[in-house]
C-alpha cells in the first residue's frame, strides 16, 4: 500500500489549537507548526538518521541522569514557542529549574517554553537552509546552546545566544559548554 501525499496549500493557516487536535489525532504523522501557523508534515526519517538521533539522545540522556540538571526530550517532543510556533528538535534539554516552573498542564502538552539546548541532525531529505532558519529561531525563542549537525558534510553548526554561528569541520567531539556543563558529545558513531 502507498501513502498518501498530503497537500497543504500555502493560505493554510492553522492556530496553535488547531494544531494540537491534528497533532492528537495523527500521532503517527511528525508534525511542526511555523509562527506565521504554515503546517509542516515530515517525513519519518531513515533508519541512519533514527539510529544516529538515538546515539545523541542516549548520550545527553546518560549526562542528564548523572547530573539530574534538567529534562531530556526526545526528537517526538514539541514545544509551543514563545513567538508562536511548535516545534520538535530531534533532542533537547531544558534546566530543571524552568521545567519544574511549569504546571502539570503545561508539561502535559506542548510545553509553553523554548529549550536551552537543542539539536538538529540533517537527514537528507532536509534542507540546510530550512534548518539554519530553525536554529535561528530556536536561538531568538530562548535558547542558549544549538547544534546543527550535518553529517553529509561532516559539519556542525554552532548557535549561541548573541554570536555569530560557528562551523566546525568533521569535529570528533562537541562541549556542553556552561550550558551542559560536563557534557561532550561523542561524534564517532554519528560520523560512521
Amino acid at each position: 500500500m502507498v501513502n498518501p501525499t498530503v497537500i497543504i496549500p500555502e493560505t493554510f493557516k492553522v492556530s496553535h489549537e488547531q494544531f494540537k487536535e491534528l497533532a492528537a489525532v495523527n500521532r503517527d504523522l511528525r508534525l511542526e507548526r511555523t509562527a506565521t501557523g504554515e503546517l509542516i508534515v515530515m517525513p519519518p526519517t531513515g533508519s541512519d538518521t533514527g539510529k544516529r538521533n538515538i546515539d545523541i539522545e542516549g548520550q545527553l540522556w546518560l549526562w542528564n541522569r548523572q547530573t539530574k540538571s534538567g529534562v531530556v526530550f526526545d526528537s517526538s517532543t514539541g514545544f509551543h514557542l514563545p513567538n508562536g510556533a511548535d516545534r520538535s528538535p530531534d533532542a533537547s534539554w531544558v534546566r530543571l529549574k524552568r521545567w519544574e516552573a511549569l504546571t502539570p498542564q503545561q508539561r502535559e502538552g506542548f510545553a509553553p517554553i523554548c529549550p536551552d539546548f537543542v539539536v538538529e541532525l540533517r537527514s537528507p531529505s532536509d534542507g540546510i537552509e530550512k534548518l539554519r532558519a530553525k536554529m535561528r529561531e530556536y536561538i531568538e525563542n530562548g535558547a542558549s546552546l544549538g547544534w546543527l549537525i550535518d553529517r553529509n558534510n561532516r559539519k556542525v553548526e554552532v548557535y549561541r545566544q548573541e554570536q555569530d554561528v560557528e562551523v566546525l569541520d568533521n569535529p570528533s567531539t562537541l562541549s556542553g559548554e556552561d550550558v551542559l556543563v560536563g557534557f561532550t558529545l561523542d561524534l564517532t558513531e554519528i560520523w560512521q
